[in-house]
């Protein structure tokens, strides 16, 4: 009988999601008449456009399948990456449970995405005047107006849509890992859902969708703030509200498999590609420099985390040089689009260093049982490049591909940051989606709390595992 409550509420958003696509198609059916009107007059003006001269966007063959490759790898670094990566971290006992986290978040971040999440993030006009810089519009609910020939740029919008998904899929399931071990799977649900809505599209509309932040010349080409700052500052504030696991800190029991850690290291390396890259939105330079400075930079704070470690403990493990790299490609995702290969050498070896030490004062000195360090790699990693980028970006230093210009009243560009001034605006970037994260997901918590009485399991299911008590599974049997 336990489980009637989350029934109630699964079924209840299902309902919802249901009846309000219906009634956009019946709104929908009613405006064929005008859309066909609007599609003749404007095919009439494309028409007129091309014999005046005037060249018309067409389809890129070499973008299209370049962005659906990327989309692919975004999705890959969830599935399976993230879901190995944490896996492997965590006991046997609980192994099944974090790869349903990250798989049911998957499927539902989707549906999210596609009712209320692109409309809300990605598309202009707010939800009245006074929100335009802080939201986006209600337009594009259930992708409204999506058609086959939709275009983004010169390439098909459904699959810029397709990849941006892939990005509101693997933000909240970074954060499962402040909470392994100990937390009900109704309340992961109810989390994750309500924080797609209340945290990632917000401040995805404020850097990307040409919100207040991007007024204000904010540089984050691939999800420092959007995705690292956001997760990371989210899963400290419920990891201190969980309470530490059993055991935490002097006797926890260490990764039940280093060898899946790994594996999800190097998908999560592989699939980064198209994460950094492919932000670009085209096959072109930026996309090739942002390839290269993504690699330099994990490979440096992979061997910059394995040497402070082997100087420490007097053997380089695995699980350590895997989680430098991690850091690295966390910390290099905002600059991936301004600085130049050295610049990312630096960046790298920052990662590895600040890092590994933030792990230490998360656990030790404030005592949060951030459960696999997603504040330590995710949140400081990713604050930490964006934040880099002001001076490494520079034009002329250490490679840099040059920053942002301010915005002119009338919209055109004037004269570039300085690095302190873009210094200046990228910490008020990071500052707002922190305070957002930490104030949103305190109350989000206290409401999932409410909803599930409690969302953390009993001491007796923490002892038994969550594989069976949540799911009835076991991750391995041994016949």
């Amino acid at each position: 009988m336990k489980t009637l409550p989350s029934i109630k509420v699964g079924l209840a958003f299902f309902l919802f999601l249901a009846l309000n696509a219906i009634g956009f198609a019946q709104n929908q059916e009613t405006d064929d008449s005008a859309a066909a009107s609007v599609a003749a007059t404007s095919e009439n003006e494309d028409s007129g456009a091309s014999e005046g001269g005037e060249e018309t966007v067409k389809l890129s063959p070499g973008n299209t399948a370049w962005m659906i490759t990327a989309t692919a790898l975004v999705l890959f670094m969830t599935l399976p990456g993230l879901a190995l990566f944490y896996g492997g971290l965590v006991q046997s006992k609980n192994v099944l449970s974090v790869l349903m986290h990250c798989f049911a978040i998957a499927c539902l971040a989707s549906i999210i995405w596609v009712a209320v999440g692109y409309s809300l993030a990605l598309t202009p006009g707010g939800l009245d005047d006074d929100a335009r810089g802080w939201i986006g519009g209600k337009g594009s609910f259930f992708l409204e107006g999506l058609g086959e020939d939709s275009m983004k740029d010169d390439f098909p919008k459904s699959v810029w849509i397709t990849f941006q998904m892939t990005f509101a899929i693997i933000t909240p399931a970074l954060v499962v890992g402040a909470f392994v071990e100990r937390i009900k799977f109704t309340a992961v649900m109810l989390f994750s859902a309500l924080w797609l809505v209340v945290v990632y599209c917000p401040v995805c509309y404020w850097v990307w969708g040409d919100g207040w932040l991007a007024e204000a010349g904010v540089i984050d080409f691939a999800g420092g703030i959007v995705v690292h700052a956001t997760a990371g500052a989210s899963a400290l504030t419920l990891a201190w509200m969980l309470k530490p696991r059993q055991g935490f800190p002097s006797s926890l029991k260490p990764p039940h498999s280093p060898g899946m850690v790994m594996t999800g290291a190097a998908m999560l390396w592989v699939g980064w590609f198209g994460f950094n890259a492919g932000s670009a939105g085209a096959a072109n330079g930026d996309a090739g420099m942002a390839m290269l400075v993504t690699h330099l930079s994990a490979a440096t704070a992979s061997l910059v985390w394995m040497f402070i470690e082997w100087k420490k403990t007097g053997k380089p493990g695995l699980v350590g040089i895997v989680t430098g790299t991690i850091a690295g490609l966390a910390t290099i995702t905002p600059a991936s689009g301004a600085v130049g290969p050295m610049g990312a050498i630096v960046i790298g070896a920052c990662a590895g260093l600040v890092c590994y030490f933030a792990c230490g004062f998360v656990k030790e000195k404030l005592g949060v049982d951030d459960s696999l360090d997603v504040a330590a790699v995710h949140g400081v990693g990713g604050i930490m490049g964006t934040l880099l980028v002001s001076y490494l970006g520079q034009t002329g230093i250490l490679g840099g591909q040059g920053i942002s210009q301010h915005r002119l009243e009338n919209g055109e560009d004037g004269q570039y940051f300085t690095w302190s001034e873009q210094l200046s605006v990228q910490a008020q970037g990071c500052l707002a989606a922190v305070a957002l994260s930490v104030v949103a997901t305190f109350v989000i918590v206290k409401l999932v709390s409410v909803l599930t009485n409690g969302i953390r399991i009993s001491e007796d299911d923490e002892t038994k595992g969550l594989d069976q008590v949540e799911h009835g599974e076991n991750g391995y049997t041994l016949n």
